[in-house]
């Protein structure tokens, strides 16, 4: 019976089934590992400490073809004093396993040794948008892609508006999705307080504006609110129209501070506050880059045709 069997079935048959199986043994082996997530706002640091100025697994990878469900790649753009690993260490291996090319950059650090340059975000941010621009450039010419979706937090949020307003980005970027960003300005408006006590010194305004400047962090006085490059940036409007925005939030940020500063209504934004259903949140202007809770309200922004339900625990402060 056995014979026989084999008989009836054609040689080429058996040839097809033999590739099959050796074909899906090959693609068991080489599939990529998931990568483990740890979701704390500090994860990276290990990975910038083992590996300065490198990229965390996952991220960076210049041969990634996007898929047609992911089919703009995603890329990270920190906050002040943060970077390509440090601030995405529990975001980038989260993208990387949903099938995203996923990039980070350092923007704007200064030209001073390590560990102090693995700390962005320290210079004008004219400057830092201009690196991140020639980045998008670059990923969009490694990958393909007409277009990239922005991840971004804090400062980072504000150096991602200001090159898609500004330096020609509108075209380049699809979806921005803006985690604890301060979109008119850090630490309400502060800067005409400042302004004022500085006439009572008989400093000028013009001249009180340039000696902030001056500090080791030259972008940290431009995003205080009220801060002559806010109004500047945000004179025709908060938001570029071609762009869709999505706005993650925390009612106990204190540098966005208030946090509605980041919650601009308009017809191509979606306003969220992560407390909103979830008391248990406690997440501030860190811990909210680190929480389980915000990445779940990413990929819902980066794929919305296929939203999934998002999780509520407990998040502590600071680390997520």
């Amino acid at each position: 019976m056995r014979r026989s069997l084999t008989r009836r079935v054609p040689g080429s048959m058996l040839m097809l089934v033999v590739l099959a199986m050796l074909w899906s043994a090959a693609g068991a082996g080489t599939a990529r590992a998931e990568l483990p997530v740890d979701y704390n706002f500090f994860a990276g640091v290990p990975a910038e400490l083992a590996n300065p100025g490198g990229s965390l697994p996952g991220s960076n990878d210049w041969s990634c073809a996007p898929s047609a469900a992911h089919p703009n790649p995603v890329v990270l753009v920190h906050g002040t004093s943060g970077g390509a690993q440090t601030n995405w260490g529990a975001f980038v291996p989260a993208l990387a396993n949903e099938g995203y090319c996923v990039f980070a950059l350092t923007y704007g650090a200064l030209d001073v040794p390590w560990p102090l340059s693995a700390m962005g975000g320290m210079r004008p941010i004219e400057e830092s948008a201009g690196q991140l621009a020639a980045f998008v450039d670059r990923v969009r010419a490694a990958t393909g892609a007409e277009r990239v979706d922005l991840v971004s937090h804090s400062q980072g949020s504000v150096v991602g508006n200001y090159f898609v307003k500004r330096l020609g980005g509108e075209g380049r970027v699809d979806r921005f999705v803006s985690i604890a960003g301060p979109w008119q300005g850090a630490w309400g408006d502060q800067m005409d307080l400042w302004r004022g006590i500085g006439q009572r010194l008989g400093v000028e305004p013009d001249d009180l504006d340039g000696m902030m400047s001056m500090s080791v962090c030259a972008a940290c006085s431009q995003l205080v609110g009220g801060s002559q490059f806010m109004r500047d940036l945000n004179a025709d409007g908060v938001y570029a129209p071609g762009v869709d925005y999505t706005n993650i939030a925390t009612v106990y940020d204190e540098i966005a501070y208030p946090y509605t500063s980041g919650l601009i209504a308009a017809p191509n934004a979606v306003n969220i506050v992560v407390q909103d259903g979830c008391p248990t949140d406690f997440s501030e202007h860190l811990a909210i880059a680190g929480s389980p809770r915000t990445a779940g309200f990413i990929l819902n922004a980066l794929d919305p045709a296929h939203p999934r339900p998002v999780g509520c625990e407990f998040v502590p402060p600071v680390t997520g």
